[in-house]
């Protein structure tokens, strides 16, 4: 790995922890670019080399996964929206539903003692949405026994 290329990593971890830090916040692809001391098309194109996801698929699951939390602390849908920095209740709950497998409020109605049971650092990890959720497919890539 050369000089140029530690440079731009690190460059790109400092807009990824922008993105962790102000998820909250508008935050639009420039202004990530921006962090990164790069034009917004080059700092996408990185960005996704290094991390496998676009910096708006990066930014919108940190937002659901804080929303996943406050959830199952009872906040209610629209104010989980709006605290996670969304603005659009319908786009919210699309790509909640699609990262989740399932509603908001179905989420919030659902018991999750299992993750309160849990150390936060494991519940952080398990519960982390993923955009092509795993299916029952064993290490070695093939179908897992039932």
């Amino acid at each position: 790995m050369t000089p140029e290329d530690l440079a731009n990593l690190a460059h790109l971890r400092r807009a990824r922890d922008l993105i962790d830090r102000d998820y909250a916040q508008p935050l639009d692809v420039p202004t990530m670019a921006r962090h990164a001391l790069m034009s917004p098309a080059h700092f996408s194109r990185r960005f996704r080399a290094a991390y496998g996801e676009t910096p708006y698929s990066y930014l919108m699951t940190r937002r659901i996964e804080r929303a996943m939390a406050l959830l199952r602390g009872g906040m209610g849908v629209t104010d989980t929206c709006m605290a996670v920095g969304c603005t659009s209740l319908g786009s919210f709950s699309s790509r909640f539903t699609e990262l989740v497998g399932e509603t908001p409020s179905a989420y919030r109605s659902r018991e999750h003692s299992a993750v309160a049971a849990m150390p936060a650092c494991v519940a952080k990890v398990r519960t982390r949405p993923t955009r092509n959720p795993p299916s029952r497919i064993g290490e070695a890539g093939r179908p897992a026994a039932a």
